[in-house]
């Protein structure tokens, strides 16, 4: 007697992978439609309710921004013992005096801890505010004001110790 002829298993086919692959790229393909399709029904487009006055306001800024460069002063601030200073000199490095300085210290991540600056003209062109903020780093953002110029403002990071 003949032995029987093995039972035939099952085998994978070209077939098989190709209704394998097909199938895998038809599911990531369906779950990335899903997520358009919600991510565009729940975007309206809009980003700000007022654009005409936020371009407004940015055209402002940008003129105020090119009259401050006009100007060529330049601005160094630094953390001393119990105060902030800051030096203002014009575009030949000579100081300039008798402005009117306001600012304020606040931490780059958050708004609690801010602290507002009065600032004083302690020596011709040198500024200085009482402050005594916790060890790190602060943004110090001031405006300074003086008779016949445009308002000068700047903002610079400082790290006490």
């Amino acid at each position: 007697m003949n032995p029987a002829p093995p039972a035939a298993g099952f085998r994978v086919t070209g077939w098989h992978v190709l209704i394998a692959v097909v199938a895998f790229f038809g599911i990531v393909i369906a779950v990335d439609m899903v997520f358009v399709v919600t991510a565009y029904r729940t975007f309206p487009g809009q980003v700000s309710a007022t654009p005409y006055e936020d371009g407004l306001r940015h055209n402002r800024s940008v003129a105020r921004l090119k009259a401050q460069s006009a100007l060529g002063w330049r601005a160094l601030a630094a953390p001393a013992q119990g105060r902030v200073e800051v030096e203002i000199v014009d575009q030949t490095g000579r100081p300039i005096r008798g402005l009117t300085l306001s600012g304020d210290l606040q931490r780059p991540a958050t708004e609690a801890g801010r602290i507002v600056l009065d600032f004083t003209e302690v020596s011709p062109g040198r500024y200085a505010a009482p402050a005594s903020p916790a060890p790190g780093a602060w943004d110090l953002r001031f405006t300074a004001a003086g008779p016949q110029a445009a308002p000068f403002e700047a903002e610079r990071r400082l790290t006490w110790p």
